[in-house]
């Protein structure tokens, strides 16, 4: 980890060794140590960081890119199923529309208030932390919505 730090600083891809043969790896560092030739293993850096940034950017480039509406607002979101989940008297679409329509700007709010309800319909104890909640309060807010 302590390795890549300069990488990441630099915006570079991190350096992993993942899939390097035990034998290179040995013989480089053997060549430094006994020979003072730094040539292998500088060879063998150089040949797992070429390796890593290719796997790095095939990886970096299947994964999704992060909803911008979810980051832009995501406090809010996350405070609105906190507040519904804590106050199992508020009826949640009701609070979703009011809070939605308070504080989000009206090109937004019909986005932000769908993954709001998108969050509370995928709401499972894995997730509780993220919203600061307690199984019990989550329990006691399944009694009376039947999610």
């Amino acid at each position: 980890m302590a390795a890549n730090l300069p990488l990441f600083r630099a915006n570079l891809c991190p350096l992993t060794f993942l899939d390097v043969p035990e034998q290179a790896y040995s013989r480089a560092t053997l060549g430094v140590y006994e020979m003072t030739r730094v040539e292998l293993l500088r060879d063998l850096y150089v040949w797992a960081y070429e390796r890593s940034t290719h796997e790095y950017l095939a990886i970096k480039q299947d994964l999704a890119e992060p909803d911008p509406l979810r980051l832009a607002w995501r406090d809010v979101i996350k405070q609105t199923i906190r507040e519904l989940v804590t106050q199992p008297e508020l009826e949640p679409l009701v609070h979703i529309q009011r809070t939605v329509a308070e504080r989000v700007p009206e090109g937004a709010q019909a986005g932000v208030q769908a993954l709001m309800v998108e969050e509370l319909r995928r709401l499972h104890e894995g997730v509780l932390a993220r919203y600061g909640l307690r199984p019990s309060e989550y329990s006691a807010w399944k009694v009376v919505h039947g999610h």
